[in-house]
């Protein structure tokens, strides 16, 4: 399992040019007018993870296979896309099949790359689509939530349920906030939130997209955009699009020159990756054996039989018990015997709650 991510905003804030880059291909039509990109357009990139290259050397594994992560490239949006102007429509609808919302913000000057509304200012551009989000959401529970109150009070326990975790999220929404602070008071409520599928619960990543000569500190206009990820809860990184463009079809060794002359450690998309791991929740488990080696994302918190199912659903249905070694571990023994040897490979059952890095092996008979 990955997740997948659908990258939002304004015309020409340089989203397509970042998806091509990201999933080094040019599957996005890049070009300085709006809606260039008319229908979505995805990308699947590998996500790295420099301790799959670890395990894959002391396990001795013929190849490696990394997880991979989905990119969306979503239409631009503009402003009364909530009722259908420009590709509205289509962007609303495209969002609501995605994780979560990578939202690209233009934090660069460049008189020759023209602005939908004349002007940079990212704070402006991130209220413009959120609020058509907002209007969106609002619309729509606003004729929901009072028909799930009328089946209430006929007796119907789900639909006061509705009613109840529905309501909250259109109070939210009144006052001009996110419904993704509704707050479910048990699971059940928490089902219900999650199949209503509004746009504005979506977890949201800004991507401060800077010139060059920022890409390593950030600038005044990210530093606003830090600032408002940091009071909504949400997650923000600094991208330049530009850089990214260049590394597609470097040499490895050519990369690593490349970013240091910059002075950044490491890409735009793994910073992505991680923030937006941690804005979902995501943790990696490995397996590996003489054929390959192989990273799982999976949901923290979750249990020794759902990280099965990752890897088969009939792991989960038929799991006995996983054999697990921290990562940590794998690689002070050298590897699985060595492991076994030192007492640090354990037997782990149903009730274990898997760790980021676990390397494990899962028992199981359907």
């Amino acid at each position: 399992m990955g997740f997948r991510c659908g990258i939002v905003g304004l015309p020409n804030v340089g989203k397509s040019t970042l998806f091509n880059a990201l999933t080094e291909t040019q599957a996005a039509q890049a070009a300085n007018y709006p809606f260039c990109t008319i229908d979505p357009n995805v990308g699947q990139v590998a996500v790295p993870d420099p301790r799959l290259d670890t395990i894959q050397k002391i396990g001795g594994s013929a190849k490696k296979i990394e997880t991979q992560l989905a990119f969306v490239d979503i239409a631009g949006l503009v402003k009364g896309a909530s009722k259908g102007e420009g590709l509205g429509n289509k962007f609303l609808g495209n969002i609501r099949e995605v994780d979560a919302i990578v939202h690209v913000l233009r934090c660069f000057e460049d008189d020759d790359i023209q602005h939908v509304a004349n002007r940079v200012d990212p704070i402006s551009d991130a209220e413009v689509v959120e609020t058509e989000l907002m209007l969106a959401d609002l619309e729509s529970l606003e004729k929901r939530v009072p028909a799930a109150a009328k089946r209430a009070t006929g007796g119907d326990k789900e639909a006061k349920i509705t009613a109840s975790v529905l309501g909250q999220a259109l109070e939210l929404l009144r006052d001009g906030k996110p419904a993704r602070l509704t707050e479910p008071k048990d699971d059940e409520e928490a089902r219900i939130f999650a199949q209503a599928q509004l746009l504005t619960a979506k977890p949201v990543l800004y991507v401060c997209n800077v010139g060059e000569g920022d890409a390593a500190t950030g600038n005044a206009m990210s530093d606003l955009v830090f600032a408002k990820a940091k009071a909504e809860g949400a997650q923000a990184v600094v991208v330049s699009a530009a850089i990214e463009a260049e590394l597609v079809g470097m040499e490895p060794d050519d990369r690593k020159e490349f970013l240091a002359d910059l002075g950044l450690s490491e890409t735009g998309l793994a910073r992505v990756i991680r923030a937006g791991y941690e804005l979902l929740g995501l943790q990696t488990f490995f397996t590996v054996g003489p054929k390959e080696a192989r990273a799982w994302t999976f949901h923290k918190g979750a249990k020794a039989p759902q990280a099965a199912g990752e890897i088969h659903t009939d792991f989960e249905r038929g799991f006995i018990r996983a054999e697990t070694m921290a990562y940590d571990d794998y690689v002070a023994c050298g590897g699985e015997h060595g492991a076994r040897d030192a007492g640090k490979l354990r037997q782990e059952g149903k009730e274990y709650v898997v760790q980021d890095g676990d390397i494990m092996l899962f028992k199981f008979n359907v």
